[in-house]
């Protein structure tokens, strides 16, 4: 039976407009004029003989027909999407696009992929360095490494590395005119401070050491701050003071001396990292292989407390 639909830029063009609420966004989405967008729409009424916005002085609200059509419409566009990018890239991917913290990039990731490099030849990884949440149906990501407590819905999440936190320094602060051989001696010494940290993130801030260390009158806020974990713990390398670090990403420079634990305390992190991807890539041949390799990766990394790997799809 012959399917009887409007005309397809007609529905792109109302589906991109309920999304933003707006006929400028979704023209800069489709790359037309706003006006373009709005005689598509128009159009788009007069085929199905209903009103599917109500056009204020500023902004669109979507009528009770237009609600009901909406969100299918992006279904369904989401699943031409999904099924166009199957055909693209199923069985022949030669490049996979990963998007992961700037630190973890710099400091865990980069230094290992030579060896996913020889075990998949033919595969290429694409890095983006990125902070901002992914979103997978609008952007040309394949994978994203974060860091967070989990919960990613509608995602495949697999935590493949825990963290321990730990403060560290120099080795030229321990043995300076003022060691620092004892908690005591923070007293004495700069605090260094990332501040890119989640509110639920307990012991990468300096508050909870210094109670923990007996140190309540040391004003935990002094200090400088740095907006990536690169950042402090290389001003940490350099003498600047003392870091909260975490594991994972500074386990090269513990190895090598840059940098040294002054005291045994640590504790474990409250986020670990997680791979994720869309529930209907995760057996793309590509896709399959960066996680082997990943999971395996952090499985050998001697700096990690713990690889719990719970897979989830939610």
């Amino acid at each position: 039976m012959a399917r009887r639909l409007p005309p397809l830029n007609a529905l792109r063009a109302f589906e991109a407009a309920a999304r933003h609420l707006s006929f400028v966004d979704a023209a800069d989405e489709l790359a037309v004029t706003p006006a373009a967008v709005s005689h598509q729409v128009k159009a788009l009424e007069g085929h199905l003989g209903v009103t599917l916005f109500q056009r204020l002085p500023r902004s669109l609200l979507l009528t009770e027909q237009g609600r009901i059509l909406a969100p299918q419409l992006t279904r369904g566009f989401d699943r031409l999407a999904e099924a166009v990018a199957r055909v693209r890239v199923d069985d022949v991917q030669t490049v996979l696009s990963v998007t992961v913290l700037p630190s973890f990039a710099v400091r865990w990731l980069l230094p290992r992929l030579a060896g996913f490099r020889r075990l998949n030849p033919g595969l290429e990884i694409e890095v983006h360095a990125q902070h901002h949440p992914v979103d997978f149906r609008r952007e040309r990501v394949d994978v994203a490494l974060r860091y967070g407590r989990g919960g990613w819905t509608g995602l495949y999440a697999e935590r493949f590395l825990d963290d321990e936190v730990f403060p560290v320094c120099s080795p030229r602060l321990i043995e300076g005119p003022r060691p620092l051989l004892d908690p005591q001696d923070l007293r004495h010494h700069t605090l260094i401070h990332d501040v890119l940290t989640g509110d639920d993130e307990t012991w990468v801030t300096w508050q909870p050491w210094l109670v923990y260390f007996g140190l309540d009158d040391v004003d935990h806020r002094r200090g400088p701050r740095y907006s990536d974990s690169h950042m402090m713990l290389e001003a940490a390398a350099a003498g600047e003071g003392v870091a909260l670090g975490r594991s994972s990403i500074m386990a090269d420079d513990l190895a090598s001396g840059r940098l040294v634990r002054p005291f045994p305390d640590s504790q474990i992190a409250d986020y670990a990292y997680y791979f994720l991807c869309r529930t209907d890539t995760i057996d793309r041949p590509a896709v399959r292989a960066f996680r082997d390799w990943l999971v395996a990766a952090a499985a050998e990394d001697p700096a990690a407390p713990g690889h719990a790997a719970a897979s989830l799809e939610v």
